[in-house]
């Protein structure tokens, strides 16, 4: 299992606090702004702005705020101009890291990243330093109760998907990057309940980290996550769930 993952679902169970509520507001509304400017504010007519808004559903945004971030990116409303980058770094005990980020400024950004890594004993790498130690990848999120595995892999095969693994009481379903709206919607149509929708690097093989490493990597990928501009954080390590859980 990949450790990422795992983290993901523990953080996932913990109360969220307001603070962290807006900031997760803030990243999906530029996704949804980013999307409706490359493919237009139609969601029906583009794949990545209706992923986008369902993404942001799912974590009860407001409809007008979502409204809104189209209006933005179509260029209705007057907004913010976001481009995609991605830093590749190298964290606590030698665990890459991938951090995807959508910004207006990228010498800003660079120099916040930078400055998260060297304060927690990771430091920002060249483009492809580690990229090749990932796979770019697909991920749907399905709530595993009251589904029948599977029947359920069957149906997102048959929706294109390339790999379907459980963890936990999630069903993951994996896809080529350039078919992750397609499957997701043939889910959709399949009348299964998609929690998420994201692409993601998927890492070859996981690096094991344990105690101060453990604690400081963590610490790490927190702070990365908590910048406005990073959507995404994506890193090879697995460790002890219980080092996760902070136990």
């Amino acid at each position: 299992m990949a450790g990422h993952s795992k983290w993901k679902q523990i953080k996932h169970y913990k109360a969220a606090t307001d603070k962290k509520r807006g900031a997760l507001f803030t990243k999906l509304i530029r996704e949804i702004t980013v999307a409706a400017k490359q493919g237009g504010g139609d969601p029906d007519g583009n794949p990545r702005l209706r992923t986008a808004i369902d993404n942001a559903k799912a974590q009860s945004m407001p409809k007008e705020n979502i409204e809104r971030a189209v209006l933005k990116g179509t260029g209705e409303l007057e907004g913010v101009d976001y481009q995609d980058v991605v830093y590749e770094a190298y964290g606590p005990g030698g665990v890459a890291i991938m951090v995807q980020a959508l910004t207006d400024n990228p010498t800003r950004t660079v120099a916040e990243v930078r400055a998260k890594l060297t304060r927690n004993g990771g430091n920002l790498g060249m483009s492809n330093s580690v990229a090749f130690m990932f796979d770019r990848k697909g991920q749907i999120y399905l709530e595993s109760a009251g589904l029948d595995e599977d029947a359920t892999m069957e149906q997102a095969l048959e929706a294109g998907a390339e790999d379907f693994v459980r963890e936990d009481d999630t069903f993951v379903v994996s896809t080529a990057p350039n078919d992750l709206h397609a499957v997701k919607q043939g889910l959709d149509k399949a009348g299964l309940k998609v929690a998420q929708a994201e692409l993601a690097w998927i890492p070859k093989s996981n690096v094991a980290v344990a105690g101060e490493n453990a604690t400081t990597l963590l610490k790490l990928i927190e702070a990365l996550e908590e910048l406005d501009d990073v959507q995404k954080v994506d890193a090879n390590f697995e460790m002890d769930e219980s080092e996760m859980a902070g136990e």
